[in-house]
């Protein structure tokens, strides 16, 4: 079978145990694709988007990468953005990053000269940025907790002002942040608009 057939074998179990439940399960999700959320998340495998939240296959949109972050520049996250909200309708947004992020984290250490440094650089903009917030904060521990809601936030902007949100305003945008401690979420967008953008001349639409 092979060095995955674990995976293979874990795979017709599922399948099996699903269709069970739910008999026609997989020919109704075949048919369509009509999920209400897109998730812009973590690619860290300790947050799985559907599971915590609770939600079936089919429900929810999902754009993963390292430390949850939307770049002007990366077309990948901005095509998801597009394809979710003008082709599958979607109706919320959710931002949502982690505590413990070794993205995070490692914005906050000395570059090592990796290709992953050049993506997590946004991240050390944001920490330079907020430096004085972050370092109010009294441990190193806290203060990378601090920088995960305060990434949230900002991509939660980044999401806000992305020309595809300009043209849907029906589209709530949501940043949210999981504690692997106690696999629990918790709703960080009532901090968003006390948050400054980096572009000093940024406003949130109203």
């Amino acid at each position: 079978m092979g060095e995955l057939g674990h995976l293979l074998e874990n795979n017709r179990l599922w399948a099996t145990r699903t269709e069970a439940r739910q008999p026609g399960f997989f020919r109704a999700l075949s048919t369509q694709q009509r999920p209400e959320y897109l998730w812009i998340g973590c690619s860290d495998s300790r947050v799985p988007a559907n599971e915590i939240v609770g939600l079936a296959p089919g429900e929810v949109f999902v754009q993963r990468n390292v430390a949850n972050l939307v770049v002007h520049s990366d077309l990948n996250c901005l095509a998801v953005l597009d394809f979710a909200v003008n082709v599958l309708g979607v109706r919320h947004v959710i931002v949502c990053g982690h505590y413990g992020c070794g993205g995070v984290q490692a914005a906050l250490a000395p570059s090592e000269g990796r290709i992953v440094d050049h993506w997590i650089r946004h991240v050390r903009d944001i920490a330079k940025f907020y430096r004085e917030e972050i370092e109010r904060e009294p441990t190193p521990e806290s203060q990378a907790r601090k920088l995960c809601e305060l990434n949230v936030a900002v991509q939660v902007v980044h999401v806000r002002e992305s020309p595809v949100l300009q043209g849907a305003p029906h589209v709530k945008v949501h940043g949210w942040i999981y504690d692997l401690s106690d696999g629990l979420l918790r709703d960080l967008t009532p901090m968003v608009d006390s948050v400054r953008a980096l572009e000093p001349g940024c406003k949130l639409p109203g």
